[in-house]
């Protein structure tokens, strides 16, 4: 097949250092949960090989129903939804008897939405107010939605998602002066009326005193000094004071276990794989669906990273953000390598650019 020739190897191997890091770090914690992860990496890049053979310039019409499908998910886990320590986020599946969270597949289903829309409505050559309206509408559902679960978090960066993505497409200015000075007003009426006591202790812990888990953290970070620690010396994890190590906690233990330096390595990985996807959307123009995909994606990846990183240095309140593609679990993972698989796709069927809509 022609397109394989055009396979983004480069993009490929940045992606690889990630899963090797976190295939350490998590060895090193908990072999159960190294053998876990081992079959989400698995599942991962066998969804990578059958997502990239699939003709998704084809397909375009599909996404819409994707997009409500899984708004009415959301709509179901208010209605049927399973309550777990306070929020309804999960829903059951019969039989099998596994939960799924509707609401960490919206981040990547809204992007296609979005790339969907402006592949169909392209920008001429920024986004007036009523165009603006009509795909801010795509935006604010799902983040209703995941906010009434409450998931304040995952509300937050599907909605910076969605409108970043607009910012770097195309805009009017005026409308993003007109949207910070809402914001501006909103914010503070959000917080006093209709943020949960839990949600506002985080950011009360942020700004005043660090939570035990930060508090924590701060050590964990601070002991390692420049080079870090060998395995056994890693106090913090080794003797459980560390919490959630495996996941939101991640970056600290490879900080102490890898010091300063360790940490500069993983910023300049991230770094480069944000600003080759970004550079990458810069240059393909006219590509309106395939340009929203990989800024998109480049956005996420900086969002996640830079708000798990913070969260841990008590720099942000803690919303339990993975650090993508190191920290621990199935579901981001996986969502990561779906999205990965599509920008590979994408690269490699340029040839039905033009025999599907994109001039």
């Amino acid at each position: 097949m022609q397109f394989l020739k055009k396979f983004d190897f480069f993009l490929f191997f940045l992606i690889l250092p990630f899963i090797f890091v976190s295939l350490f770090l998590i060895y090193e914690i908990s072999q159960k949960l190294f053998y876990k992860e081992l079959i989400y990496i698995g599942i991962g890049f066998f969804l990578f090989f059958i997502i990239y053979l699939i003709p998704i310039r084809k397909l375009l019409w599909v996404i819409p129903i994707i997009y409500w499908f899984n708004i009415i998910l959301l709509i179901a886990v208010d209605l049927f939804g399973i309550k777990i320590l306070g929020a309804k986020r999960w829903l059951k599946i019969p039989i099998i008897n596994a939960t799924i969270q509707p609401a960490e597949f919206m981040k990547t289903t809204l992007l296609l939405m979005l790339g969907y829309l402006i592949y169909r409505y392209p920008p001429r050559p920024v986004y007036t107010f009523k165009e603006f309206i009509k795909l801010s509408v795509y935006i604010i559902i799902p983040f209703v939605l995941i906010v009434k679960e409450p998931d304040l978090g995952t509300a937050l960066i599907t909605l910076i998602i969605g409108f970043g993505v607009l910012f770097i497409i195309g805009v009017d200015k005026k409308i993003w002066i007109s949207l910070g000075i809402f914001s501006i007003i909103f914010i503070p009426v959000y917080y006093k009326y209709f943020m949960k006591d839990y949600q506002k202790k985080r950011i009360e812990h942020f700004l005043n005193k660090p939570s035990y888990h930060v508090k924590q953290s701060i050590i964990a970070i601070g002991s390692g000094g420049l080079k870090g620690k060998n395995r056994k010396n890693a106090t913090q994890a080794n003797l459980k004071f560390l919490p959630i190590v495996s996941s939101d906690f991640i970056f600290a233990y490879l900080v102490e276990r890898f010091g300063f330096i360790g940490a500069l390595f993983i910023i300049f990985l991230y770094f480069l794989l944000i600003t080759y996807l970004i550079n990458k959307a810069e240059k393909l123009k006219d590509d309106y669906f395939a340009k929203v995909m990989y800024s998109g994606v480049g956005l996420m990846l900086f969002i996640y990273a830079f708000i798990n990183i913070a969260m841990t240095m008590n720099l942000a309140p803690v919303v339990g953000v993975p650090l993508p593609l190191i920290s621990h679990g199935g579901t981001s993972f996986i969502n990561f390598m779906i999205l990965f698989a599509i920008l590979e796709n994408l690269t490699s069927r340029k040839d039905f650019i033009h025999t599907y809509g994109v001039k």
